[in-house]
């Protein structure tokens, strides 16, 4: 692991501990692991091509349909943010700094774009982690006042509240739960990132070494599923770390005894037989 690397992994943990993380700083380092040409001065005009972004929002009081109308008309309509199916087979529609450059990306890095832009711009608004959709809400989530939807991977397109129950259903089946209409968590939008990227990197199994550094990145949040130990150890394996691998499935195993015991030992099993494969 180069330095650049270790540095940005430094800081990735030390803001995901901070008091209020920053989206947009997260989402930069998460482009600095995957990209080491993303160094101190690209993560710098990104930042400022967000607020050149802001600037270019009309000035004054709106209500929420009205922020999301000028929002969708700047960065839908002028600037041609948006995204297409071929969108979700390039890694770079992950990564801040490239969606900014291309202008396309998955609907999570869009409405990252969008709720920082509008946030700059003293917007009311928040991500929306609709099942398999990401969204952005405008308006006071908890009031009673007007809440508006957009859609930015359609451009900034309204949505209304039959179009996101359709959402819903299509992704998973179930009707929607309203709980999923609340602000989403800006240390829950990194992870579902930082999964879009494993996933990405797992349907190829030539890229293990981003679905690696993306597992660790998950692994540096506060909180996180335990199952992430067990998927480092089978990548390090994949890798040829055997090692490595080894000595973080007993630590996973561990971790599981308690609880499921026949699992612990079954890991531990597959420890046994990854240092094995060094004879």
């Amino acid at each position: 692991m180069h330095d650049d690397s270790a540095d940005s992994r430094s800081r990735f943990a030390e803001e995901a501990r901070s008091e209020r993380p920053d989206l947009t700083l997260l989402c930069l380092l998460i482009g600095a692991v995957a990209d080491p040409s993303l160094d101190e001065a690209g993560m710098d005009a990104a930042q400022v091509e967000l607020d050149r972004l802001a600037g270019m929002l009309p000035y004054g009081p709106k209500t929420p349909a009205a922020w999301a109308a000028a929002l969708a008309g700047l960065l839908g309509d002028r600037c041609g943010f948006r995204g297409s199916a071929a969108d979700y087979r390039r890694l770079e529609s992950s990564l801040l700094h490239e969606v900014l450059r291309r202008r396309r990306g998955l609907p999570i890095l869009l409405s990252a774009v969008w709720t920082e832009v509008a946030r700059r711009a003293g917007a009311p608004v928040y991500g929306v982690a609709l099942p398999g959709h990401f969204v952005v809400g405008f308006g006071d989530p908890e009031g009673s006042g007007e809440r508006v939807l957009a859609d930015p991977f359609a451009g900034g397109r309204p949505l209304s509240g039959a179009e996101a129950e359709l959402l819903a259903v299509s992704a998973t089946g179930a009707p929607l739960d309203p709980s999923a209409l609340r602000p989403a968590a800006t240390l829950d939008v990194v992870q579902r990132i930082l999964n879009n990227i494993q996933g990405w990197a797992t349907a190829r199994p030539e890229q293990s070494a981003v679905a690696l550094w993306a597992v660790e990145l998950s692994l540096l949040l506060p909180s996180h599923p335990v199952r992430l130990r067990f998927e480092r150890a089978e990548l390090l394996i994949q890798r040829g770390d055997f090692l490595a691998g080894a000595a973080e499935l007993d630590a996973y195993a561990e971790a599981v005894s308690a609880v499921e015991p026949a699992t612990a030992e079954a890991v531990r099993g597959r420890a046994r037989a990854a240092r094995a494969m060094l004879n």
